[in-house]
């Protein structure tokens, strides 16, 4: 019994908390969506975004993963094409990635973008795909507002049902650089601290409307 209290205190020390949060959507609508403050300005010359989604939706329907929108511009947006590929956008044309399907098992993603080379990737599970060359030169700018489960065709409005994202989502982290193949890897397997320096899930204020539940879950 002391060994294995001893055991839980090192594994909560450094792995914090046995349970973390987890965004369900139980359904598509048109104004069921969580907003998250982010730690800094999303004002990014590199970011890698990373999160975990599981979801039931299939054919040829377009899903947002992840939305951050200012009073201009959809400036990083993340989802899964009407063919299924998984892309983002930068404030215009995107940049896509042909993978395996989402589906109700959970999957680990991560996007990572520099704008010094242009060199963009997308992770799943922990495998790295080719990498593509986008948007060189580019910066994301600051000013706006993150969304999951809805993309905001204006400033935190113009919804559209069939673009929401029906599933379970969570451990959104969004660093300002692009973490290395081994810390992406880490990441998918749970075996760092390290948490997000703009957006941390573990510490982000999470702010549901409409159809949308937080739970706790075990990790």
């Amino acid at each position: 019994m002391r060994l294995s209290l001893v055991l839980l205190i090192t594994i909560s020390a450094v792995f914090g908390s046995l349970a973390f949060r987890s965004v369900v959507f139980p359904s598509e609508t048109s104004n069921s969506y969580v907003g998250m403050t982010s730690k800094k300005p999303l004002n990014l010359r590199a970011f890698t975004l990373c999160m975990r989604v599981a979801t039931e939706l299939s054919g040829e329907r377009e899903i947002i993963l992840f939305a951050y929108r200012t009073p201009d511009h959809d400036e990083l947006n993340v989802w899964r094409e009407l063919n299924g590929r998984l892309s983002f956008y930068l404030s215009g044309s995107g940049v896509l990635f042909k993978v395996p399907d989402l589906s109700s098992l959970q999957n680990h993603l991560c996007f990572t973008w520099d704008s010094s080379t242009g060199a963009a990737a997308l992770f799943m599970n922990g495998r790295k795909s080719v990498t593509k060359i986008y948007r060189k030169g580019h910066t994301i700018q600051p000013g706006g507002q993150v969304l999951i489960g809805q993309d905001p065709d204006n400033y935190l409005g113009g919804f559209d049902a069939k673009q929401s994202f029906v599933g379970e989502i969570s451990d959104v982290n969004l660093w300002d650089s692009v973490l290395s193949d081994t810390e992406v890897q880490n990441q998918f397997h749970q075996r760092t601290t390290q948490k997000g320096n703009v957006i941390d899930w573990e510490t982000v204020d999470l702010t549901p409307t409409g159809e949308v539940d937080v739970i706790n879950v075990n990790p």
